[in-house]
């Protein structure tokens, strides 16, 4: 039975229960007021239970908030200690908000110093340095005058560090600011500014930085005032690179700076243009007297020999010099004539200093044109080869040839040797030319009899340079001619220049069956030695000995001295130069084996060479071609 059955039950009998239609009013009545109760109690209690279901709700949801809130201001602290540069945040009144472990560290506050409400006053109080005037303000986009803008600052911490700080002042007075250390940074930003103006091996002025100086000078310049520019290059200095290898040709580069700087003195500027390249700059007056004292002493301490442990290495130097205003009023023209100056000095040999003139550049154009003709002829092959008899004194026949090489330019006509040889040692193109020459006299030998030999002059250069056992062996292989009838002549510079290079270069080629001779024996310093140092087959005595043997007795004590030196040594004796038959005649006397000279012809083209072998009978017919 339900609650409301019951509680009607309970009506009626309270009011009688005699059934009256009144009294069923009366319990209908009262059932109605009681249902409706009990209905607002009802819903009552399900808001009730609604009320407590969201109350449990919202707690729930607000732990849940609460927890993310804590997990995220955690996350924010770990990255805000975490980021690599230091964050700090001011308000209004300059006191601190927030900042990092970073911003602590690079300053060497404590937690307690950058604790927060801390004023920025104080803080700077503590820094251990001093701070730069800012070095740059700019207002934030999009605020007003008055508002906000970004300011740099640099701090010079006592322990050497540099800080920048870039502050973002915020338009209500509050600033948000980034500090760094960039103490590497610009350390390297320094040092990639010092090298743009200097020479990393020697530390001296590079060539930017001359011009900048030579441009300083110019400007400046009083009207009694001479500038001397001073263009060096050490001679022959590749070749101490190719022997004792670039280290130590890089230790010998910082020795002849130091000594050049102590030479130019404190007064002028020294730079390094290039590999073996200097250049110095002086002002001043009484030009030329000064930079030529200044060029005497450099060359005398230069001439000193620079030591490799134990092994001396000796250096000479050549100079070109312009002076200012005669030679040019601008750093380009400056530059380039005492570059001109230079040229004319390695072209004479160098070892010395040439002033620029008027005339130099004339001939330095002439000398372009030159070396670009010579590389066409290269290209083109425009030499030719004549051969000059070398004659057996005792058989008193040709017993073989010299080659000599000579160009026939298409315009120019026939170019003396002694203008482009040395060009193309200085411009890299006599191992070109001396490969070549190989391979022709090779070919042209390999027709003439076989007791006929072809000797061949080599450069020092194709030492370095060049491989040159290999470049004989290919000329001897593609021309088929035995290697004992080749001839190979090299002068004392070759040995003085590559000692140590050469020696084995030229035990290979005699342990191959080339003959090896020495050229021009006598007029160097050091040619006895050498003689003690390698077996030569063969010495060649320079046609400068010979001119007065007939007449004067000490040139014929010099001549037999070293006839009787060759024979003892167990090396043939070739005297160059002979003219008279008095000449020879007192060269057969002594027992000479060999002579050279225009007395017996003078050098022909290779065509000729089956007529000059013609004249003598102990020969056999010419071999056809």
């Amino acid at each position: 039975m339900d609650a409301e059955t019951l509680f009607r039950q309970q009506c009626t009998s309270a009011v009688g229960g005699d059934g009256s239609a009144n009294a069923e009013r009366l319990v209908d009545l009262v059932v109605e007021t009681y249902r409706l109760q009990a209905g607002k109690t009802r819903a009552t209690e399900h808001r009730f239970q609604r009320l407590s279901h969201d109350t449990d709700r919202l707690k729930g949801t607000l732990a849940e908030t609460t927890a993310k809130l804590t997990e995220q201001r955690r996350l924010f602290q770990i990255v805000l200690d975490n980021l690599p540069e230091g964050l700090s945040v001011f308000d209004a009144e300059q006191r601190l908000i927030v900042c990092n472990t970073r911003f602590r560290q690079l300053f060497g506050f404590s937690a307690d110093d950058a604790s927060s409400g801390a004023s920025m006053g104080s803080l700077i109080g503590k820094v251990r340095g001093t701070e730069r005037v800012e070095q740059k303000i700019s207002r934030l986009r999009d605020a007003s005058p008055q508002g906000g803008h970004i300011r740099h600052r640099e701090w010079m911490m006592d322990d050497g560090r540099t800080i920048r700080s870039v502050i973002t002042v915020l338009p209500d007075g509050s600033n948000i600011s980034i500090h760094a250390d960039i103490t590497e940074d610009r350390k390297a930003a320094e040092r990639i500014a010092y090298l743009a103006h200097h020479d990393p091996l020697t530390g001296l002025p590079n060539r930017i930085s001359l011009r900048e100086r030579i441009d300083a000078a110019l400007l400046g310049r009083k009207p009694d005032e001479q500038i001397a520019l001073v263009h060096l290059n050490l001679d022959r200095f590749k070749s101490i690179n190719n022997t004792l290898g670039v280290s130590a040709g890089d230790k010998i580069l910082r020795q002849v700076a130091e000594r050049i700087r102590m030479s130019a003195g404190a007064g002028n500027v020294l730079a390094r243009l290039g590999s073996d390249e200097f250049a110095i700059l002086q002002s001043g007056r009484q030009q030329p007297w000064n930079v030529t004292a200044l060029a005497d002493q450099i060359r005398r301490e230069l001439s000193e020999p620079f030591f490799r442990g134990e092994k001396a290495v000796e250096l000479s130097v050549s100079m070109g010099i312009a002076i200012s205003p005669q030679d040019g009023t601008e750093t380009d023209v400056l530059l380039k004539h005492a570059g001109v100056a230079l040229s004319h000095a390695k072209s004479s040999g160098g070892k010395g200093e040439r002033f620029f003139t008027a005339d130099m550049e004339a001939q330095i154009e002439a000398r372009h044109a030159l070396e670009a003709d010579l590389r066409k002829a290269v290209e083109r092959e425009e030499f030719e080869l004549h051969y000059q008899p070398l004659y057996d004194l005792s058989q008193q026949r040709i017993c073989g040839f010299e080659a000599l090489v000579r160009w026939n330019h298409p315009t120019r006509g026939r170019v003396p040797p002694l203008e482009f040889i040395p060009l193309a040692e200085e411009v890299g193109l006599v191992v070109d030319i001396g490969r070549w020459v190989l391979r022709r006299a090779c070919r042209d030998a390999v027709y003439w009899p076989e007791d006929i030999k072809v000797a061949v002059n080599v450069s020092a250069i194709q030492f370095t340079d060049s491989d040159l056992p290999g470049d004989v062996a290919a000329a001897l292989e593609e021309a088929g001619l035995t290697a004992g009838r080749l001839e190979i002549e090299i002068t004392e510079s070759v040995l003085m220049e590559n000692l140590d290079e050469a020696l084995p270069i030229l035990h290979v080629l005699k342990q191959r069956g080339i003959r090896i001779g020495m050229d021009d024996f006598g007029t160097g310093y050091s040619s006895l030695s050498y003689l003690r140092r390698f077996p030569f087959d063969k010495i060649k005595i320079d046609k400068s000995f010979v001119n007065g043997i007939v007449e004067d007795k000490e040139a014929f004590a010099i001549m037999r001295a070293i006839i009787l030196l060759g024979d003892a040594l167990g090396m043939r004796v070739t005297v160059e130069g002979v003219e008279t038959a008095e000449q020879m005649a007192l060269l057969r006397s002594e027992a000479c084996d060999e002579i050279q000279g225009y007395h017996i012809s003078p050098p022909r083209p290779a065509v000729e060479v089956p007529y000059l072998l013609s004249q003598l009978p102990e020969h056999e017919r010419f071999k056809a071609g």
